[in-house]
């Protein structure tokens, strides 16, 4: 049977890789919306040939508003979703500390905590992280 610890870094990496997942859905969706603007703007731009040289350059540049604003888009998205994962796992980090504790504190391996028997003291998380938490 796999450890609580085990589990929750099983669920962090899921969560990172729905997440990887959605972020590559996002841009492949941006890259397809440019794609439909540099069409659209040709389109124009061939159509608008007999217009004049100002209804082609309209048009690149109504391609080009398209483009940027669809790849802000993605890049939001794609920190939102960053810091979701982030704040997942803190929330996992707290949940590991909190059932080594209950672990510890159901043995009786806590000790009297008044008094240094030399016994590491450091929580799981400041292990892993190296910081205090």
């Amino acid at each position: 049977m796999a450890s609580n610890q085990e589990q929750a870094s099983y669920r962090v990496g899921e969560a990172k890789g729905q997440t990887q997942e959605k972020t590559g859905q996002m841009m492949g969706a941006a890259k397809d919306k440019a794609c439909e603007a540099k069409d659209r703007a040709a389109g124009l731009a061939g159509h608008a040939s007999g217009q004049g040289q100002g209804a082609t350059d309209a048009a690149k540049q109504k391609a080009l508003e398209t483009a940027q604003y669809t790849k802000e888009s993605a890049v939001a998205g794609k920190d939102k979703t960053g810091g979701m994962l982030q704040q997942a796992t803190e929330t996992v980090k707290g949940a590991v500390v909190g059932a080594k504790d209950a672990v510890v504190i159901t043995l009786g391996m806590g000790g009297d905590n008044t008094t240094n028997t030399g016994k590491d003291t450091s929580t799981i998380t400041e292990k892993i992280t190296g910081r205090d938490h």
